[in-house]
């Protein structure tokens, strides 16, 4: 047994096999249920977005249109770096390193991915060479950006209170003197028009982590921390 994890029932093989099958059949169930949650995220109604915003990128300043990149979709992560997270979000952080790699294949399904966040390009741009990352990040400093795509009632936009949809863990939540939102919005772009297709926050955004998944189905999941392996690189040491 590796040092320091905890005992764990043990079996024979067919005990494990029973216990699998099993298994199994709530993971086809949950697959199911997934699949209609996608199509039901796509059948959402789409929401015209008639405010412009004006991006700072390395290559200067673009429209939201514009960073569709001539793609029909485009999904926007909102990391956590700004006012009040000079260093980047731990957890915003953990997640980007599996973004790379999903850019290239997105871009054949018509779909534009970026981050965004409310620090300035510079500042995007130097964290982004610290930590290595080739993927798209505009900075939306100066704009409502954040503000609009958390809140969703004008009373939870003028107060910056409401988050994640007014439940309970966001409702207290001071978005426009707080900082970026772990969050990913979806939009659409037809003949012209910028459509706003989806919104998840927190725990929401959860699922596109690959590595949460994967650790998910290792024998101690997430919550393990084997000794003398770091649970991320570089996060907050500057390089």
């Amino acid at each position: 047994m590796v040092s320091g994890m905890a005992s764990h029932v043990t079996g024979t093989r067919d005990d494990w096999l029973k216990a699998r099958i099993a298994l199994l059949e709530e993971e086809k169930e949950l697959t199911r249920r997934s699949d209609e949650l996608a199509r039901r995220r796509q059948d959402l109604p789409w929401v015209a977005v008639e405010k412009e915003y004006v991006f700072g990128t390395p290559d200067g300043p673009r429209t939201l249109p514009e960073l569709f990149d001539g793609r029909p979709q485009l999904l926007v992560y909102h990391f956590m770096l700004g006012p009040n997270t000079p260093a980047g979000c731990v957890g915003c952080t953990y997640a980007a390193d599996n973004f790379a790699g999903a850019v290239f294949h997105l871009a054949q399904h018509g779909v534009t991915f970026l981050c965004a966040s409310r620090a300035e390009v510079s500042e995007i741009e130097a964290y982004r060479a610290r930590m290595g990352w080739t993927f798209p990040w505009v900075s939306s400093a100066g704009t409502d950006f954040n503000v609009d795509f958390s809140l969703f009632t004008e009373e939870q936009r003028r107060t910056g209170l409401g988050f994640n949809f007014g439940t309970r863990r966001g409702a207290g939540v001071d978005v426009i003197n707080g900082m970026e939102l772990m969050a990913l919005s979806s939009f659409a772009l037809e003949d012209g028009v910028v459509y706003h297709t989806y919104s998840a926050f927190d725990r929401g955004t959860d699922v596109i982590n690959p590595t949460w998944q994967l650790l998910d189905r290792a024998p101690l999941g997430r919550g393990y921390e084997a000794e003398g392996f770091p649970v991320r690189r570089n996060v907050v040491q500057a390089s």
